[in-house]
């Protein structure tokens, strides 16, 4: 290792000066890179910038005809207000890329979607400098006047595109005080992601008993002759009494309601059992059977490549399928 650093810098100092320029400036570039993002952040003044906006453009041209008029006909009353009019400018300009330091901003995870919907995550703003705030704009979640030491609590808006974890990224922060002449903005990176569950199918064959208990007394479904243990197809010959009419208003087809009197079924959603061309299409089918038999208030249980959950109910049950599904395949 020694051998080697010593080859590379006799080639930098042997190469013309400006190679050893740039040489210089390429080592000493990872230690100004910005630190790994985490769950709060500071603004630094190195990462704030400033550029005039439309109005501020029009206003320079308007100043810039007042300049070459006030010159054209030796006005000094006209050149005085032209340069008061430049440093309200400078001032402004000022006042704008101050107005982005000394913030505190912090996050949390998002609460899971599924494909296509918003999912918020939930931003705290913190003002450290004593001063008041006014006009801080969050791109994609809104605008906010802070007090001097105050806090703001806002919700950062993303759109769910695809399956797996969501991270948030950066963070953008704008202002335009106090004139509107300039827009200043700075990022933050933050460490925060929210996880998108498969889109679910529009229909699901009904998945398979695992097993069936004895009969007793009553099963672990409830009490009761007419437990129910599951959906399956319609058949012609099914009782209309028996059909799942909520399950056709919603356009999933001719569903029939399964009963096993006091015996307890234990629904199993299995990869294997499911048909599809990809394994996208697969995990759709399969979020929608687990969809059903959680509306359905019956136990299932899931079995993916690599990974088992066992049988129970619930809403978190749901979620822990859920999320295993949207995961695939990093447990395999």
């Amino acid at each position: 290792m020694g051998s080697r650093a010593s080859t590379q810098t006799r080639a930098a100092d042997s190469a013309p000066r400006p190679a050893r320029r740039r040489h210089r400036l390429a080592l000493r570039w990872p230690r100004r890179a910005s630190a790994a993002p985490g769950t709060c952040a500071a603004t630094e003044p190195r990462q704030v910038y400033i550029l005039p906006t439309r109005a501020g453009l029009g206003y320079a041209l308007v100043l810039l005809a007042m300049l070459l008029g006030s010159l054209n006909y030796q006005n000094n009353l006209a050149l005085l207000l032209t340069f008061l009019m430049i440093a309200a400018s400078v001032v402004s300009m000022h006042h704008c890329w101050f107005h982005l330091l000394a913030l505190e901003v912090a996050v949390r995870d998002g609460a899971a979607v599924f494909p296509g919907q918003t999912t918020h995550f939930p931003i705290r703003v913190q003002e450290r400098g004593g001063k008041p705030r006014p006009g801080l704009c969050i791109v994609d979640a809104g605008c906010i006047d802070l007090a001097a030491d105050g806090d703001a609590q806002m919700r950062l808006r993303r759109v769910a595109r695809q399956r797996g974890p969501l991270t948030l990224g950066s963070v953008e922060i704008e202002t335009r005080y106090p004139l509107g002449l300039f827009r200043a903005w700075t990022r933050v990176s933050l460490s925060a992601s929210v996880l998108v569950y498969p889109a679910p199918a529009a229909y699901a064959p009904s998945p398979g008993l695992a097993a069936v208990s004895e009969r007793r007394g009553s099963g672990d479904l409830g009490r009761g002759a007419e437990d129910f243990v599951g959906p399956r197809a319609y058949q012609p010959g099914d009782s209309p009494r028996r059909v799942d009419w909520k399950a056709l208003a919603r356009e999933r087809g001719l569903v029939v309601k399964q009963f096993g009197g006091d015996r307890s079924a234990r629904v199993l959603i299995d990869w294997d059992e499911v048909r599809a061309a990809d394994d996208e299409s697969r995990l759709s089918l399969l979020a929608r059977q687990i969809l059903d038999a959680h509306e359905r208030g019956c136990g299932y249980g899931l079995r993916l490549p690599g990974l088992e959950i066992k049988q129970d109910r619930g809403e978190p049950h749901k979620h822990r399928c859920l999320a295993a599904l949207a995961r695939y395949p990093d447990h395999v």
